[in-house]
């Protein structure tokens, strides 16, 4: 099996092809450009480099979310249209499980933490058993204190990894009363090829769907459609 996959869930950019036993390309940057600007061209360089060509994938997968809208728009956006132009499926990966596969066979907890503002972290607990990947807490937006106390419920090791670690390292040190420790450099983001050989799993499973059919999972509203809530709120409290 060979799967394209895309991940714009954060802040990095990453692209693959992944086939059951190797990973073909990868190309990841984690700077300041936009997904917009570098989703397809890092596409377009991995084909160039590999003589890929792109009607010989199965599949598609893709980060499905949590993460930012603009990036899980962009990359829903890539997928949907590669899925139509190639007539290929696509396989939703939410993001959480992708990251927390960048571990395969740790003998700890894997706990994956997306800074979502608002001291919340988009998360969820994973583990593996004799090579199974396991979904112990699905993916879910809490407070970081929540968190904590979840895993200290737990008691068992954890290793935590995602953007969250940097911005809630402190609290994490300060609350947590299990053994615990952070991801290497080279493990500690999004990466596309954990997003494809997932994908590869889960298309022998048969988790497909169409390219007209995905759409991402945010979690919760955004920002500007709190806002919009809110002051509708305002509005009819004043009518009232």
């Amino acid at each position: 099996m060979r799967v394209l996959a895309l991940d714009s869930s954060g802040l990095v950019a990453s692209v693959a092809i992944v086939e059951e036993e190797q990973t073909v390309a990868e190309y990841t940057v984690n700077y300041k450009k936009t997904h917009s600007q570098t989703l397809l061209p890092m596409l377009d360089e991995i084909v160039k480099m590999t003589d890929m060509d792109l009607q010989t994938i199965d599949a598609i997968a893709v980060a499905g979310g949590p993460g930012s809208f603009t990036g899980l728009r962009i990359g829903s956006a890539t997928a949907k249209g590669l899925g139509l132009a190639l007539n290929k499926p696509l396989i939703h990966i939410p993001t959480l499980e992708g990251m927390a596969y960048n571990l395969v066979d740790s003998a700890s907890i894997i706990c994956p933490i997306m800074d979502a503002r608002r001291n919340q972290v988009y998360t969820g607990i994973y583990r593996f058993v004799d090579g199974e990947f396991k979904i112990l807490e699905d993916q879910i937006a809490i407070s970081v204190e929540e968190l904590i106390q979840k895993l200290n419920e737990m008691d068992e090791k954890v290793v935590f990894l995602g953007d969250g670690v940097p911005v809630y390292a402190k609290q994490l040190k300060e609350g947590l009363k299990i053994s615990f420790t952070f991801a290497p450099a080279n493990m500690n983001r999004q990466r596309a090829s954990s997003v494809g050989l997932l994908g590869i799993e889960y298309l022998k499973q048969g988790k497909t769907e169409t390219a007209r059919e995905h759409e991402p999972n945010y979690l919760r509203v955004s920002q500007a459609e709190r806002e919009r809530n809110e002051r509708q709120k305002a509005k009819e409290s004043k009518e009232i």
